[in-house]
């Protein structure tokens, strides 16, 4: 079931080379007034901006490399896994496609596009784009899955 995967990488790429394409660095263009808005941002960084530091060559090898083995682990976990556990393997296939997403950005820019801003209020979510949306859903989704797994009758 790796569709999914291929899924969230491909229309994470076209989405983040239209918001490059159309909006300039740190542009903003209201989608609903108040609530959300699309941006164009750049994370050197990890989730919620950390290790956002402009010159930090160590970071990035070290996220290059988190990347890398959490491919790795989760190819491993999709070989190990039956047939029969589909919602698993649409969990894991989420957070594959998102991974390498936002891989495929910090190899080519060094930095993750991030373009997905809401809002309410004062309070702004930090900034993010479909790769972390769908890691973020596929760990859900593994979580519930794990949760709520059939207890089997050894």
């Amino acid at each position: 079931m790796i569709g999914p995967a291929l899924a969230v990488v491909i229309l994470d790429q076209i989405s983040k080379a239209m918001i490059t394409g159309s909006l300039r660095l740190h542009e903003s263009m209201p989608v609903i007034q108040g609530f959300f808005n699309l941006v164009h941002v750049r994370n050197r960084g990890m989730a919620f901006g950390l290790m956002n530091r402009s010159h930090a060559d160590a970071a990035f090898w070290l996220l290059v490399g988190a990347s890398c083995i959490a491919i790795g682990l989760l190819v491993f976990w999709f070989i190990r896994l039956k047939e029969s556990d589909a919602r698993m393997t649409l969990g894991l296939s989420l957070i594959l496609g998102g991974a390498i997403g936002n891989l495929i950005d910090r190899l080519r820019f060094r930095e993750v596009v991030d373009f997905l801003d809401v809002f309410w209020g004062t309070y702004h979510w930090p900034a993010f784009n479909v790769a972390d949306a769908a890691v973020t859903v596929g760990t859900f989704w593994v979580a519930v899955s794990l949760i709520f797994r059939p207890s089997s009758a050894d």
